[in-house]
């Protein structure tokens, strides 16, 4: 059974879309922009500093059902430029130990709200 997740430690949806679901053990996060909990758009920040934030908010969604970044089975990764991808890259491993998630990225031809990244993750969670 589907069940919706909700936190105040990662920002609110801007839309018609949850934070997250959750069916048996597994999590799926929506994609996750480089917002503040208080909805600022971290858009003029570097890649890197939006890539943080990005996960810091799947961090945040994720702890808050007792998961952790360990464990993510697969992220997807929405660049606007794929020439950031090193950038990103470097940031971005920082959150994962030798055991990474499988992962996607790809450029788009924008990411929403004009932000430069956007992330979303599938996380198992046993009890």
């Amino acid at each position: 059974m589907k069940q919706i997740i909700s936190t105040n430690d990662a920002p609110a949806a801007v839309g018609a879309y949850s934070q997250a679901t959750s069916t048996g053990d597994l999590i799926f996060t929506a994609g996750q922009l480089p917002l503040t909990n208080n909805g600022e758009l971290l858009d003029e920040a570097t890649v890197s500093e939006q890539t943080r934030k990005c996960l810091e908010n799947v961090q945040s969604i994720l702890t808050s059902e007792g998961a952790s970044m360990t464990d993510v089975l697969k992220t997807t990764v929405f660049l606007d430029d794929i020439d950031d991808f090193e950038e990103f890259n470097e940031t971005y491993s920082t959150f994962f130990d030798d055991k990474a998630p499988a992962r996607s990225a790809v450029e788009v031809g924008q990411v929403p709200k004009g932000a430069a990244i956007e992330i979303e993750a599938i996380a198992v969670v046993e009890d």
